[in-house]
């Protein structure tokens, strides 16, 4: 863990979000989601390219023009023209992106390292001029030689950008490897750095906490982790790996927003929240096997890495089920103002595993069944 930790978000779910196959914002839309990240805290909100599409550029400019207390960036080509517009917009950063990889070089954009430093040479000193923050990102960076890597930052530092990106743009390192790399970029470069990790490889959430132990300041991530193909770290997995590890990085954040901002942006795009995604999904609270419910009622860490009501979450202990442990069903039996003698107890516990057995029965008939025997238990000689 860095000793004086800088840990910003930059949020990316209205660019590379935007990337997602079954994403179609409108702009109502978008403006909901920027005040809801805004209000959960995040640093950064970036958003695509004005010189996408004629919505693009309205939208970028109405959200530029909200008074959110993030700032508000836009994702563009190192061209001179997408930086004027960007500026034309009115947001509080421009985000700067060329492909330093030999595969983006030869099929991409055409461009040597020298033609992509002459670049930035052009453009860097516009924005700084006009005094936003200016972030260039390195695209598919770790398919990229260091030395190259260091030469383009070396470079872009010069100018004065106040950050440099490491993006993995497909998925394909791993912590160690990205642990490593930006280690050697910290000790290159006095600015800060950011980190931006697809989940190809199922690590994006990994990498970006070990870019942060290795000296990034500024990790990328979206709403469920939407984006192109499968998408990047998601928020509030991010969120569950700090809370964690280094829970003190997220005393500026309003946790409690995760669950509705999660929800907020399924609707949009037409999805349920994963029973994956930590924190927000429907289960990440919810306990079944017998041991853990017991377990859970003596002491909730046991099988809770970190207090559900800190996310405006409750847990959730089943009893319709045939795992049902006499903890639980004890419990619920409380819950209903019932009182169960050891042996009653027992019995409920053996008829709601054979209901189990048969199906899953709903709150209604697990309470009718308890009842029944509590009824049972008090009119026994």
């Amino acid at each position: 863990m860095p000793t004086d930790p800088c840990f910003r978000i930059v949020d990316c779910t209205l660019r590379e979000g935007e990337q997602f196959a079954l994403s179609r914002f409108t702009s109502d839309q978008r403006v909901s989601i920027a005040r809801a990240l805004d209000a959960f805290g995040a640093d950064v909100i970036e958003l695509t390219s004005p010189v996408a599409s004629p919505r693009a550029a309205q939208d970028l400019a109405r959200v530029a023009g909200l008074g959110l207390r993030a700032q508000v960036a836009t994702h563009v080509r190192c061209r001179r023209d997408d930086a004027e517009a960007a500026l034309a917009a009115g947001v509080d950063a421009v985000h700067l992106l060329y492909g330093t990889s030999q595969r983006l070089q030869e099929h991409s954009h055409g461009a040597d390292l020298a033609a992509i430093i002459a670049a930035a040479r052009e453009v860097v000193p516009l924005l700084l001029d006009a005094g936003v923050t200016v972030r260039f990102s390195c695209e598919d960076a770790f398919r990229t030689p260091l030395s190259d890597l260091l030469r383009v930052a070396q470079a872009v530092e010069d100018l004065g950008v106040h950050r440099i990106g490491l993006a993995d743009t497909v998925g394909v390192a791993c912590p160690d490897e990205v642990a490593r790399r930006v280690g050697v970029l910290r000790q290159a470069v006095s600015c800060e750095i950011e980190f931006h990790g697809h989940n190809d490889g199922g690590c994006a959430v990994a990498n970006a906490w070990a870019a942060w132990n290795a000296g990034a300041t500024h990790l990328d991530v979206t709403v469920l982790g939407i984006g192109e193909r499968n998408g990047i770290a998601p928020l509030s997995d991010l969120v569950a790996r700090a809370m964690q590890s280094a829970p003190q990085v997220l005393s500026p954040y309003e946790l409690r927003l995760l669950p509705s901002l999660d929800a907020l942006v399924a609707e949009a795009v037409g999805i349920d929240v994963p029973f994956t995604a930590c924190i927000t999904s429907p289960t990440a609270f919810t306990h079944k096997a017998g041991m853990h419910t017991k377990a859970v009622l003596a002491e909730p860490s046991c099988y809770e890495p970190f207090d559900p009501s800190v996310f405006g979450r409750e847990r959730d202990l089943l009893v319709g089920h045939a795992l049902v442990g006499r903890h639980a069903v004890r419990r619920r039996a409380q819950e209903l103002g019932l009182s169960l003698d050891d042996a009653s107890l027992r019995r409920a516990t053996t008829a709601l595993k054979a209901l189990g057995d048969d199906g899953t029965p709903d709150a209604a008939r697990v309470d009718t069944l308890l009842r029944q025997h509590a009824a049972d238990a008090a009119t026994a000689p």
